[in-house]
């Protein structure tokens, strides 16, 4: 057996109905491990579950900045499941503006989704993988933080202060799992960017914001930055999941893992 064979793992997905959160469900699937996709866009969240390769998948709705809603998700997700041993934090939300015009209410929805969100995931995911939690065999969980944590690009400030959170909470909580022995691996992967709906409305915002003339030439301005020389892609992106989740990182934890092209280092 392959050591990157997910087979009779149990997974939960966040933000999985579509971009990079559907395509690390479908790898993950891919890999063998049954999957729940949480989201909070019912329709589209249980028509990609119902897509996912093998069986024994499904869906539930969740609101991550909601702990009531973590609670009753992670148990339902345990449920469907048999339990849960891989957790991919991927939820987020990214609002383009200059630090001298960002607007209070969008730093609070960025804090919340995606700082609020990943610490709740992490509280409720190793809850349940821990020694007595319902999946009870430990496991890994995986944050999904970004390029941007990492590099000064212009129009994210606040977006990039906050995956720089998720990188030190994925950090913190990996010393904490293996100082009190519960089994579980926590890590971060910082995607570089894609051309998802989130990626695209990016290289229009900034563009917008007068920080590049058009959108091509802000892609173009991230390509030229990155040694590899093109954007990255779902699936490198969810490949990069799938090492994670598996065997093959069986002594890999408390690590922030670039899949940018080489663009933050």
């Amino acid at each position: 057996m392959s050591v990157f064979e997910l087979s009779g793992r149990k997974a939960l997905v966040t933000g999985g109905a579509q971009g990079l959160g559907e395509g690390m469900a479908k790898a993950l699937a891919g890999a063998g491990a049954s999957v729940v996709i949480t989201d909070l866009q019912k329709d589209a969240g249980q028509a990609v579950a119902a897509a996912l390769p093998g069986d024994g998948h499904g869906f539930v709705a969740l609101d991550v900045t909601d702990e009531a809603n973590w609670e009753s998700a992670v148990a339902d997700a345990c449920a469907q499941l048999g339990g849960l041993d891989i957790l991919v934090n991927n939820a987020g939300v990214e609002i383009t503006s200059l630090i001298t015009e960002v607007e209070v209410d969008d730093i609070r929805t960025m804090l919340e989704v995606n700082i609020l969100g990943t610490t709740l995931g992490l509280k409720h995911g190793l809850r349940a993988m821990r020694p007595g939690g319902p999946g009870g065999q430990g496991g890994a969980i995986i944050n999904v933080a970004s390029v941007a944590a990492t590099i000064a690009f212009p129009g994210i400030s606040v977006y990039s202060a906050t995956k720089s959170a998720v990188d030190r909470l994925t950090r913190v909580a990996a010393m904490e799992s293996g100082k009190l022995g519960y089994g579980v691996r926590v890590n971060c992967i910082y995607p570089g960017l894609v051309p998802t709906a989130m990626g695209a409305g990016l290289a229009n915002d900034v563009a917008a914001l007068g920080l590049f003339p058009s959108a091509e030439a802000a892609v173009g301005a991230v390509v030229e930055l990155t040694p590899s020389g093109r954007l990255g892609t779902v699936e490198d992106m969810a490949v990069a999941v799938v090492f994670l989740a598996s065997d093959a990182a069986r002594f890999v934890t408390g690590i922030g893992l670039p899949v940018d092209g080489g663009m933050g280092m």
